[in-house]
């Protein structure tokens, strides 16, 4: 289909075949958050709404604002620190960004306490009510009250026995009710397939 003008630049290849750029590359969220800089962040996603926009995307899967928990979590790249006021202010600011444009949005994830890869879809994570609140949710909160996404995806894990994307306390009660989240919430994928 005919998309308009890119917004990136425009080569003309063999045969007189207009050929696109690939999507653009940010760096990733730990080095994005060392900046500490939200303006800037918050332009660069505004860029990436736009090329949403032309591409034809409506949801991005991003940002992820798990904390820093443990070194050998292999998504930490994605994350931004191990302090929540950080994490929830650059949430705040992708999803500010993006949402500049109407028809897309970001989608915060994975609610909540994906602190590690290994066996992240079996793993319970056993957290007090207070180091939920004040370290692994706080961020969810403030990227939903300062920016409100459009989405929230859940982690594979369970939370003091119960998954993530089952867990009343999490998705209804704090994200509903306390934040007044009023987007989609989501699983991540195969979640079904790995609960049976």
């Amino acid at each position: 289909r005919d998309k308009g003008v890119s917004p990136v630049t425009t080569t003309d290849g063999p045969s007189g075949i207009r050929l696109y750029d690939s999507c653009s590359l940010l760096p990733m969220g730990t080095l994005l958050a060392s900046t500490f800089d939200l303006e800037l962040v918050e332009g660069l996603y505004r860029a990436m709404g736009a090329e949403m926009r032309w591409r034809g995307s409506d949801v991005l899967l991003a940002p992820g604002m798990n904390i820093h928990r443990n070194p050998l979590n292999g998504r930490n790249f994605e994350y931004y620190s191990e302090d929540p006021l950080l994490t929830g202010k650059m949430g705040a600011a992708i999803t500010k960004g993006v949402q500049t444009l109407p028809g897309v949005g970001t989608t915060i994830k994975h609610f909540a306490c994906n602190n590690q890869e290994n066996n992240r879809m079996g793993v319970d994570a056993i957290v007090s009510e207070r180091a939920l609140r004040e370290i692994y949710l706080r961020g969810f909160e403030i990227a939903i009250k300062e920016s409100q996404p459009m989405c929230i995806m859940t982690s594979y894990n369970e939370i003091n026995g119960v998954h993530s994307a089952n867990n009343a306390d999490i998705c209804t009660e704090a994200a509903r009710r306390e934040w007044h989240f009023q987007g989609v919430i989501m699983t991540d994928w195969a979640t079904t397939l790995a609960y049976g």
